[in-house]
């Protein structure tokens, strides 16, 4: 009695799961939350006068701001602190509420299909030294197709050591992460987003302060998923690879978008809109003072 218990148990806790099938939705999901099929014919991410301000602030933090990232596209985010990059990102991930304006991801309502998009927060915001090691923090990346109750299991571990192997850190798979380097560590967050197998990346500021070596890897590696038809929408202030990285640039400045346009048309005015954006942080800085 208790064997055949014991098997209609495992029988069960396998049904919650469903391997290499990412449009399989878990028997327990992450908040309630559903797993809804991508809208054919339509963009990746399509944000409409999105307006938002955070509770303790008096000013908008984005204002009426419109974008649209087709699939298999690689956009950047480009301007100053401040100007509204990592909110914007914040807003498309479910993140921060919006005031008014509406998004919509693969054609559905933000957290429609969650466990296609994934985030990835600023590195100063990961708690590094927190004790966990390098496999067990990618391995958070599989969660959204686990569930709750559900353990990984032989195939969510393969996963794992491959995006571990793709970035170049197998050899810290054990290491604990407060261990790393700042571009290790980047490297980390990179391969727990490509683990999770989403059409949507959105990156804030992957490649700060980061090494030659690693900014190398995670260039090859986005162009790769864009490749295959993933969304890549990165918050970055470097102007010096846009051409060969980026599909288009998106400027952004108090909040606002200021321009639009294809890589090369930003080349050949770097220094006109790094003349703006310096006119707006001195503009933002007198503000301050009075």
């Amino acid at each position: 009695m208790e064997t055949s218990l014991n098997s209609r148990r495992n029988e069960e806790a396998h049904s919650d799961y469903c391997g290499h099938n990412e449009n399989c939705e878990p028997r327990f999901p992450y908040g309630g939350r559903g797993h809804r099929d991508p809208v054919a014919g339509t963009p990746a991410i399509a944000v409409c006068g999105l307006s938002a301000r955070y509770p303790s602030a008096i000013r908008n933090a984005l204002t009426s701001v419109s974008i649209t990232v087709n699939r298999g596209e690689r956009m950047a985010l480009l301007g100053a602190n401040g100007a509204g990059k990592s909110t914007l990102l914040k807003a498309i991930a479910g993140l921060v509420v919006p005031l008014e304006g509406d998004i919509r991801l693969l054609g559905n309502p933000v957290g429609a299909c969650h466990h296609r998009t994934v985030y990835l927060p600023q590195k100063s915001s990961i708690d590094w030294k927190f004790p966990m090691t390098v496999t067990e923090l990618v391995m958070t990346g599989r969660y959204v197709h686990l569930g709750w109750f559900v353990r990984p299991r032989k195939d969510d571990y393969t996963l794992v050591s491959a995006a571990i192997e793709r970035l170049g850190i197998t050899r810290f798979s054990d290491a604990r992460i407060g261990e790393l380097s700042g571009g290790q560590q980047q490297r980390v967050l990179l391969a727990r987003a490509l683990v999770q197998g989403a059409e949507i990346l959105l990156l804030d500021e992957p490649l700060n302060a980061v090494d030659e070596e690693t900014r190398s890897i995670v260039d090859d590696v986005l162009a790769a998923e864009a490749n295959r038809g993933c969304a890549v929408l990165l918050a970055t202030h470097d102007t010096g690879s846009l051409t060969e990285s980026f599909d288009r640039v998106i400027g952004m400045s108090d909040g606002r978008v200021i321009y639009n346009e294809v890589p090369s048309a930003i080349r050949g005015a770097t220094e006109a809109e790094e003349s703006e954006f310096s006119h707006v942080r001195k503009l933002l800085a007198f503000r301050g003072q009075g």
